[in-house]
């Protein structure tokens, strides 16, 4: 057999049986005629914007600690993190 006249392992789907697009999608699309962007598209088709943005979001670090030390905030239950953080801030307002 040849590569013209093999089998797919995926199903035929008809693009005519796709959901209908909503106003909202329709408004946040891009429009294009060829090439040419017409209207860039706002946003994604399948969600809203998501929350929003904090003014003091906070910020993904790395910090190196001893496991002894995670294992000791770990062991006093699952608000570990939020407790270590306190711990921090209770010592900078020392400083």
């Amino acid at each position: 057999m040849n590569a013209k006249h093999s089998v797919s392992s995926q199903p035929f789907v008809d693009p005519d049986d796709g959901p209908e697009w909503t106003d909202d999608q329709i408004a946040r699309a891009e429009f294009a005629v060829g090439d040419k962007v017409i209207r860039p598209a706002q946003g994604t088709l399948t969600r809203g914007p998501g929350r929003p943005r904090l003014d003091e979001a906070k910020q993904v670090v790395t910090l190196r600690l001893e496991p002894s030390l995670i294992e000791t905030y770990k062991s006093d239950g699952a608000d570990w993190r939020a407790r270590m953080a306190e711990a921090i801030r209770k010592a900078a307002r020392r400083a």
